[in-house]
Parts: structure tokens; C-alpha cells; sequence
């Protein structure tokens, strides 16, 4: 009798650790579960946001593309029409009507790479590289220099910061002792060679 005690113990016993065993088991599985369920949830979140930013990014960028369809439509009108052109003669002092049109196409041309900047096809570095080169030719230099009242305005915009950064940039191009400008002025994200 005490062996058959002994067996029905021992039985009682390992059901016991295997009926523990098991819970534990169980108890991993619903903890994992709940835990699987946060994630998925916190990567549903994520995804929503992500999207929502995504698609805040694609709308702001299809609106500066837009804004600068727009602006060439205009500024062409006024190379086209020397009548409508007159409307945009804000400079100091006075321009002929050649340098109004050149004026505007060279404010087309500024306002395509500053377009590329914003949206990002460019990044500060490659705007002062086009800038630079674009900067190379005297009528662009004349019409930055007659429209710096313009930009006068403009305060903490990136466009505010891009005009300073050009503005140095004409600074060092001139103070230059070098034939080779495509090596004058500093792009802004590399380092100093000091």
C-alpha cells in the first residue's frame, strides 16, 4: 500500500508540475499576446501619423509647385509684354526694358532652385553650388544687387537664409584672387578647414 501511495503521490505530484508548467505556459502566452496586441496597435499609430505626415509633405510640395507654375506664368507675361512688365519695375534705380526682362527671367531662375530647395531636391549644399555657378554671369549679379531692398523684408524664412547665404557667397566671389569660382565660398554643411 505505501508503494501504491507513493505512485498516486508521485502522479498527484508531476499533474501538479505539469498543470504548473501548463499555466506558466499559458500565463507567457497571454503576456506575449498583450504584449504582440501594444505593438501592433503602437505600429498602427505610427503608420497613420507617418502617412499623415507623408501626405502633409506631398500636398505642401504639390502647393510650391503650383505657386511656381504660377509665378513663371506670370513672370513670362511680363518678359513677354513690356506693358505688363512695367507692373514688376521696382528697381532702384530704374532698369531699360532689356534688363527688366532680363531681371525677371533671372528671378525665374533664382526661383526654380529656391523651389528645389524647399521641396527637397536640393539640399543646401547643391543650391550654393548652382548658385555659385549661376552667379557667374554679370546680369544675374545686377539683378541681385537691384533687388536687395526686396529681399530686405524677409525675415526667419528659408528664403531669408538662402538670400544672406548668396549675399556672402557674392562677397567672397568678388574678394576672390582666383579665376576658378567653382572653388570660391564655403558650401554651408561642410566644415571649416581650420
Amino acid at each position: 500500500m505505501a508503494t501504491q501511495n507513493m505512485g498516486s503521490r508521485g502522479l498527484k505530484s508531476a499533474a501538479a508540475v505539469g498543470i504548473g508548467v501548463v499555466a506558466g505556459v499559458l500565463a507567457t502566452l497571454v503576456l506575449q499576446r498583450q504584449a504582440l496586441e501594444a505593438l501592433r496597435t503602437r505600429l498602427q499609430h505610427l503608420e497613420r501619423h507617418t502617412h499623415a505626415d507623408q501626405n502633409a509633405d506631398a500636398r505642401q510640395a504639390a502647393n510650391l509647385a503650383t505657386q511656381q507654375r504660377q509665378h513663371w506664368e506670370l513672370l513670362s507675361k511680363a518678359i513677354d509684354d513690356p506693358e505688363l512688365a512695367e507692373v514688376l519695375d521696382l528697381y532702384e534705380p530704374p532698369v531699360s526694358l532689356k534688363q527688366r526682362r532680363q531681371y525677371l527671367f533671372a528671378n525665374a531662375l533664382y526661383t526654380n532652385l529656391l523651389l528645389y530647395y524647399r521641396i527637397g531636391n536640393l539640399s543646401k549644399d547643391e543650391f550654393f553650388k548652382h548658385v555659385r555657378g549661376m552667379f557667374q554671369n554679370p546680369i544675374v549679379r545686377e539683378y541681385w544687387y537691384a533687388t536687395q531692398q526686396h529681399r530686405a523684408s524677409l525675415a526667419d524664412t528659408d528664403e531669408a537664409e538662402l538670400g544672406l547665404l548668396v549675399d556672402d557667397l557674392l562677397r567672397q566671389l568678388e574678394d576672390a584672387d582666383t579665376e576658378e569660382w567653382w572653388v570660391v565660398g564655403e558650401p554651408p554643411g561642410e566644415p571649416s578647414g581650420e
